[in-house]
């Protein structure tokens, strides 16, 4: 599949849908009705709210809005690494790798918060590169960070994401103060109108407004299946990170920038594990956009060509079997 996806032509997007879906079955098979977590938040829950009547009877529709927003999110990443040239030459691996990292944890493939804030996390990497040669950038400064100011509206702990805008700041612009304040006011933005919804709708608090921030120590992999999820997201990213760092200047000073913004959003991503609560492994999935992008880099970049070829597969094999798996026991 390595060699299939490392060409770029058009027949490959219908691979990518089969292989999406061999990867991905045991959700429509066994669909789980979504349930609000700690920290989901106003703009998520009204998403909830108004799919309640149809999921209510049918929870399949959840895992068919699932696939849709994960094979899109894989197939506009994508698109934009190709339109920016992150690889000497097009390909689909990174579409592909985006599908095989959201399988490597059972929670990454089911409908929530963290998902669709991954579209807007793509949406928010792409702009931020265009900062970079933009003459008069404060416009796309301030949409950016209405776009990272939303994100806590959807799920509280993406807070963290404030680090990202300003990390993306420091990378692709000169300091100034006129941008970072032109940012700060993007930031606050999506809460002026949150405070004018909730004033006139009799519901104003201000703990309603500031998310509760409170730090917790990850919990040790409670069983052998999440041990082997980690560790098979960090090898290629090994790989990946090592390549990249190899042929850095081999590349242009806008394809460098690209990857430290992703380096910096995977550090931000990372940031929501000690923030959040939750039991489960859902709010990691905030890392497979820039994970899937180093994976892609290992299977570009690895000489060998069976190397690659073998650690593709013992990540295909080892999603295959953790979701059947856990379709049997549920089952």
């Amino acid at each position: 599949m390595v060699g299939v996806f490392k060409q770029k032509n058009p027949g490959n997007a219908i691979v990518l849908l089969m292989y999406g879906l061999v990867l991905k079955i045991p959700t429509f098979l066994y669909p789980v009705n979504v349930q609000p977590t700690q920290g989901d938040n106003y703009i998520f829950l009204l998403i909830l709210k108004l799919l309640a009547p149809i999921t209510r009877e049918a929870p399949v529709v959840f895992s068919i809005i699932a696939f849709i927003l994960l094979f899109l999110q894989a197939t506009l990443f994508n698109r934009i690494c190709n339109s920016i040239k992150l690889f000497p030459r097009p390909n689909y691996l990174v579409a592909m790798s985006y599908m095989l990292v959201t399988s490597l944890m059972n929670e990454w493939s089911y409908f929530s918060a963290p998902l669709v804030i991954n579209t807007i996390l793509i949406w928010v990497w792409y702009r931020l590169m265009g900062l970079y040669s933009n003459n008069s950038p404060k416009t796309g400064i301030y949409n950016v960070a209405v776009l990272i100011g939303m994100l806590p509206l959807i799920y509280s702990p993406s807070i963290a994401f404030v680090v990202f805008l300003a990390l993306a700041l420091i990378i692709t612009r000169p300091l100034r103060i006129t941008e970072w304040m032109v940012g700060l006011l993007g930031l606050i933005t999506p809460y002026y109108f949150l405070i004018g919804v909730l004033y006139l709708t009799d519901q104003w608090k201000f703990s309603k407004v500031i998310p509760t921030i409170t730090f917790y120590i990850p919990r040790l992999p409670s069983s052998l299946w999440i041990t082997g999820g980690i560790v098979l997201l960090t090898l290629p990213f090994l790989f990946g990170s090592y390549y990249v760092q190899d042929n850095l200047n081999k590349m242009l000073i806008h394809i460098r920038k690209s990857w430290s913004l992703l380096m910096s959003l995977l550090i931000s991503a990372m940031l929501i594990i000690l923030i959040n609560p939750e039991r489960n492994y859902l709010h990691w999935m905030l890392i497979t956009v820039p994970i899937a992008a180093f994976h892609a880099a290992a299977f570009y970049y690895i000489p060998k060509k069976q190397l690659a070829v073998l650690l593709h597969w013992l990540l295909f094999i080892y999603a295959i079997v953790l979701n059947y798996y856990s379709f049997n026991l549920h089952d």
